[in-house]
């Protein structure tokens, strides 16, 4: 378990540091296409990266989907969701540690990639983080099991996400990860500190539906495989 929560750790410091990072340092430059490819692509290597050791969750709404489908026990998504906000946290700090080098950069005014509720309100951004959340989970459950296409998972998955980004960052920032949204807030504070609950509790609900729905056989053809 030590060596998972590391990978764990590790791979949502990639996601958080890489997707994060493109925000801050060069999102005005990549706009929502490129910020979109940077979570997507971070989710492909992570995937093929740390994959065989922890499955690469890097998402407590996807380690949640994965104890409602039976693929993991409540202990287990206890140490990778502490993993994961560890990873996600690390990242944010050392963004804002390049990032406060900039002699007219200011949290308040430039911000660590934080989500917040975005101009289609907040039952928007709570529908959107739920449904998006649900789609993501049902993508990454159907991929990994041992009738999914194993090789691709990775790639489905970051592509996946790459599209949940195009839909929603206008919506709500397009988290469906409670870490990703938890991280900087700690250190923003104000609205996005205020909105975490949104980027909590959607995600996880989302995540947790997918998880039964794929358990119960409504997302599968077979039995899941493994976890």
């Amino acid at each position: 378990m030590t060596k998972r929560m590391i990978a764990e750790a590790l791979g949502t410091f990639i996601l958080v540091f890489l997707g994060c990072g493109a925000i801050v340092f060069t999102g005005d430059q990549i706009g929502v296409l490129g910020i979109a490819l940077a979570f997507g692509l971070t989710i492909v290597a992570a995937a093929h990266g740390i994959g065989p050791i922890s499955g690469a969750h890097l998402n407590p709404a996807v380690s949640l989907g994965m104890v409602a489908a039976g693929r993991m026990t409540v202990a287990e998504f206890a140490a990778y969701a502490a993993a994961q906000v560890a990873g996600a946290v690390a990242a944010i700090l050392v963004v804002w540690l390049i990032a406060s080098g900039r002699a007219d950069y200011s949290i308040a005014a430039n911000g660590l990639g934080q989500t917040t509720v975005g101009a289609y309100g907040l039952r928007g951004a709570l529908v959107f983080e739920f449904v998006a959340t649900f789609l993501f989970v049902t993508v990454i459950l159907g991929a990994t099991t041992r009738n999914g296409a194993e090789m691709l998972a990775g790639v489905a998955i970051g592509l996946t996400l790459v599209l949940v980004h195009l839909a929603g960052i206008a919506i709500s920032g397009a988290s469906v990860n409670p870490a990703r949204s938890l991280a900087p807030a700690l250190f923003v504070g104000g609205e996005a500190l205020a909105q975490i609950w949104v980027y909590v509790a959607a995600p996880l609900a989302g995540g947790a539906l997918a998880g039964a729905a794929h358990r119960a056989g409504l997302t599968r053809a077979a039995a899941p495989g493994r976890a």
